[in-house]
């Protein structure tokens, strides 16, 4: 399998700030208004020793979403040293905040939970988030029909690149005239480039070996030629004017080439300039206006065995940098042997994404603006359970070639013709557009910022509400993205979506809650801090350690306002006698109230009483049948602000 040593050649032998409270003056209904931030309020409770899962997520949340890493990772530690039950979420999100800190054997760990949790998340496992990869296969399967080509030898043969009315390939076959330099992997000779004519049935024929400027006495491969044959890019080993180059292992790596045809014959064999000794650069690629060249190499910033690049050709011998592909591409496997057709379509092989076994062909659409549509399973009969590569398709006749060492070949690798009977339809697009409003108020909020992130949390793009909350963005069919919707004075709000295979519009209507509290004469600070009740033992009054988490948000908030006053009101549901619900609802206020002023709050500061069961927010009535849910919206604790 020549290519396999090729690859070895590659070296194979990866803010907001918190606003400070502030008072607002102004007429209004109560006799004052205030503002509080909410996060500055959890901060302090959490550091003065109190702990609950929703206060821990809400603190992790904060940094995390700001890119603060290092702070995120101390509150997510926190919560997860609850040992209680967390949503599948966050188990990536400490993750990401332990590789911040450097603690990797504990970040694998959290993905490894998180890979569990969420068996079908991109993130996990690459290899395990398509249970159903097979069935994905098999509707892609059946399209081409394929059979072998009359040039293939016992040798290696492969690596084909069109070449007018002709086809360029590879092969390691012995030739007349010239010295048989073998490869110590092999046995084999060296691969040298050969023609062969394209018969009316797509088959090869009549191989003669290429020119001897560009054949040398080491590798060569993979060619690709512009459109007026005039230029073209190869792969050879390291090898240049006569001399060798190894990197500090003494490996010769491969390296990206260029010649130019001059009065019939090809001249100026020039190494490209983001060549390396340390690296290997191989398997070129052009894209239909030959202004993108693409490549394959291991270069540093390959994110596995070997990537898929890409560089601008801004003139003679000039390129920009080279760029490692975006758009779920490359894995931590082999993306190799790229080839773009000219409807701009990347086929390359992979062994990282879900496959039949080996190296398996695979295409994305290239997007108008760069960027890459989904990645499609080509299917069998070209895929199988062997290395099938170097894939080429002429789409005016949809006719082309790919490379295989799949058995009852005739050698190492062979080259297979086919006839693509039925095209991929790969450029399905969606929208996915919502709105953004207040939680509390249902008021549109315009001006609201929207970012839009594909399933690695790669953003895409970003866009502002407009005067009517919304916003839209142009998605991939099948795809799973992340919406993240931030406004001044809210919590940031990020949300999960699987855009559907059938395409259409996706709506996500998005709700913030406030950040920065309104407060004021009237406000029950239960409310502002999301506080449903102040939970006690059964048939009991004593506060308990996660009542305290929450009665702490209401002492800190009357520290920041001396002057506040607050009512402190208890009720019950309506089991029990009324007399009963009474004295226990009575006795709780009571509890509550002895609690802050153990605290530090002064006792004529507070007010308070039980109302049993007087004050029903529902129909839950005596005999009544009515659920716990139900009952539970009745067993309440309320803290009205009555002067601020």
């Amino acid at each position: 399998m020549k290519k396999i040593y090729l690859l070895c050649a590659f070296a194979f032998a990866l803010q907001t700030q918190a606003q400070q409270p502030k008072i607002i003056k102004g007429d209004t209904q109560y006799n004052d208004l205030a503002y509080v931030d909410a996060v500055q309020t959890y901060l302090k409770v959490a550091k003065k020793g109190y702990k609950s899962k929703e206060l821990f997520q809400k603190l992790g949340d904060s940094y995390y979403f700001n890119a603060n890493l290092k702070e995120a990772n101390k509150w997510y530690a926190e919560l997860f040293g609850l040992n209680e039950t967390i949503e599948n979420e966050y188990y990536y999100r400490y993750a990401q905040t332990l590789k911040a800190v450097e603690d990797y054997k504990k970040a694998d760990e959290m993905l490894e939970k998180f890979h569990k949790l969420s068996s079908n998340d991109i993130r996990g496992n690459l290899y395990n988030e398509q249970k159903d990869y097979k069935t994905i296969i098999d509707k892609n399967s059946g399209r081409f029909t394929i059979k072998t080509t009359g040039i293939n030898t016992a040798q290696s043969d492969y690596g084909t690149a069109f070449f007018g009315d002709k086809i360029l390939f590879s092969t390691s076959r012995d030739s007349t005239g010239f010295a048989k330099v073998q490869t110590k992997w092999t046995n084999q000779a060296f691969t040298n480039f050969y023609t062969a004519s394209r018969a009316d049935d797509n088959d090869l024929k009549d191989p003669e070996r290429f020119s001897r400027t560009i054949n040398s006495k080491f590798h060569e491969d993979t060619p690709v030629f512009t459109k007026d044959l005039k230029t073209v890019y190869f792969t050879r080993n390291n090898f240049t004017n006569g001399k060798i180059g190894r990197d500090e292992k003494q490996i010769i790596n491969l390296k990206l080439y260029k010649a130019v045809l001059k009065d019939g014959k090809w001249e100026n064999v020039t190494e490209l300039p983001f060549n390396s000794d340390a690296y290997s650069v191989a398997h070129p690629a052009l894209s239909p206006d030959e202004k993108t060249l693409y490549f394959a190499s291991n270069m540093p910033g390959t994110k596995g065995q070997s990537d898929i690049f890409k560089v601008s050709i801004l003139g003679d011998n000039e390129y920009s940098k080279p760029e490692n592909l975006s758009g779920g591409i490359n894995t931590e496997a082999r993306e190799t042997f790229p080839f773009i057709s000219k409807d701009n379509e990347l086929y390359f092989a992979s062994d990282g994404h879900q496959g039949l076994g080996g190296l398996d062909i695979f295409v994305a659409q290239i997007q108008a603006d760069g960027s890459l549509g989904k990645i499609v399973n080509i299917g069998a009969p070209v895929n199988g359970p062997m290395d099938d590569f170097a894939f080429i398709i002429d789409n005016a006749v949809r006719r082309g070639y790919f490379s295989s060492n799949r058995a009852n070949g005739k050698g190492s690798d062979d080259i297979y013709s086919f006839i693509e009977n039925r095209p991929l339809v790969l450029d399905c697009k969606s929208e996915l557009a919502g709105i953004v409003t207040d939680q509390e108020t249902g008021k549109i909020l315009a001006g609201a910022e929207v970012s839009l992130f594909d399933d690695k949390f790669v953003l895409i793009a970003k866009v502002t509400a407009d005067q009517n909350g919304a916003y839209q963005f142009d998605v991939k069919c099948a795809q799973k993205y992340a919406v993240r919707a931030s406004k001044t004075d809210y919590e940031t709000k990020e949300q999960a979506v699987v855009i559907p295979e059938s395409g259409g519009k996706t709506e996500v209507l998005i709700s913030l809650n406030k950040n920065i509290k309104e407060i004021g004469a009237g406000t029950d600070l239960a409310k502002t801090f999301n506080i449903k009740m102040i939970y006690f033992d059964l048939d009991k009054s004593n506060i308990r350690p996660d009542a305290e988490v929450e009665l702490a948000k209401i002492l800190d908030v009357m520290q920041q306002f001396p002057s506040m006053k607050v009512d402190v009101r208890s009720h019950t549901d309506s089991r029990q006698t009324k007399a009963y619900n009474k004295r226990l609802s009575e006795a709780r206020a009571q509890s509550t109230i002895a609690w802050l002023v153990k605290n530090g709050i002064e006792k004529e500061r507070l007010t308070g009483r039980g109302y049993g069961e007087e004050q029903l927010l529902n129909h839950c009535k005596d005999n009544i049948p009515c659920s716990e849910e139900e009952h539970q919206l009745n067993r309440r604790s309320e803290f009205i602000i009555l002067k601020l």
